[in-house]
């Protein structure tokens, strides 16, 4: 059985930026894809602000609630507003993920090398093993977010959101294990 997959944003089909093209390709013209740069760096946003909890965001930054959304919301009159870079380095700071400066990168093809605690004065815990047995727990979830995503050949943004996640969470458990066998390489 032969089904057509596409991501759904709003109304329109919503194409995510691939390594070295903003915007999902050059189907697009220039206008449209300045537009999806625009959405995927608020929704990159709105993940980051939830990431550390709106009250926190509110705090740390010293910005409304409403200022905040209005950074993140894809209704046409804040399509022009995002967030401050210091805002988002001191969110940043405060997230377990670099939601902004990744989406940064992905628009350019830039691989990140996330170093989360690297140069703290506590031992890192676990190792490879552990984290083979975290990748491989956390590759079924996304599959199993895909499978159920897929079902109907259709990922709506809900979809497209938890499939989102789960591959952050993988990227952030492959980080993990890239460190761990960097360390594990010079000791």
């Amino acid at each position: 059985m032969a089904f057509q997959l596409r991501l759904e944003y709003g109304k329109f089909p919503y194409p995510f930026p691939r390594h070295g093209q903003a915007g999902g390709g050059s189907a697009y013209n220039k206008g449209s894809k300045m537009a999806d740069i625009g959405a995927y760096l608020k929704k990159h946003t709105e993940a980051l602000v939830k990431d550390v909890g709106i009250e926190a965001a509110c705090e740390i930054t010293g910005k409304s609630k409403a200022t905040l959304g209005r950074y993140y919301s894809d209704n046409a009159e804040h399509a022009d507003r995002f967030m401050p870079v210091d805002a988002v380095a001191q969110l940043e700071n405060a997230a377990a993920y670099p939601h902004v400066t990744s989406a940064l990168a992905d628009l350019q093809g830039i691989t990140l090398s996330y170093n989360n605690g690297r140069n703290s004065d506590s031992p890192r815990t676990g190792g490879v093993n552990s984290d083979v047995i975290a990748l491989s727990q956390r590759f079924a979830m996304l599959m199993t977010e895909y499978q159920s995503a897929i079902e109907d050949g259709i990922i709506t943004v809900n979809e497209a959101k938890r499939l989102l996640k789960e591959t952050s969470m993988l990227q952030q458990v492959l980080i993990e294990m890239k460190l761990h066998l960097e360390e594990e390489s010079v000791s």
